[in-house]
């Protein structure tokens, strides 16, 4: 069963300094975000919702799993991930694109011609 909703003291456009759309429209749902090995140190100042999510996409993390599992709305996360990526401490990846997944009917044939033989 999943925990009862509570609400935060600190309000969404606290997190984002009032902001309600990101610096990019090439973030979506389904990127994959991974710290950048590379980038520069947050500075003192940084939320904790940016240390959470540095240190939660040390592994590639779905932007809606970093979301989930932070407990923010997605819209946040998105917000505060736009930020690090413009910092250069996140990189953004997009998914494969369906056109680019095999056809899930030609493995499951081809699953089934193995299993015949």
């Amino acid at each position: 069963m999943p925990p009862e909703y509570t609400d935060q003291a600190v309000r969404p456009y606290v997190m984002t300094a009032g902001r309600v759309s990101p610096s990019r429209n090439t973030v979506g749902v389904d990127t994959l975000l991974m710290t950048a090995s590379d980038g520069p140190a947050l500075p003192l100042t940084a939320t904790r919702e940016q240390r959470d999510l540095l240190a939660m996409c040390v592994r590639l993390h779905p932007l809606v799993e970093a979301a989930a599992r932070l407990r923010l709305p997605v819209s946040v996360v998105t917000i505060v991930a736009c930020d690090l990526i413009d910092s250069g401490r996140l990189r953004a990846r997009s998914p494969v694109p369906q056109a680019g997944r095999p056809d899930p009917r030609l493995l499951q044939e081809l699953l089934d011609g193995l299993r015949k033989l």
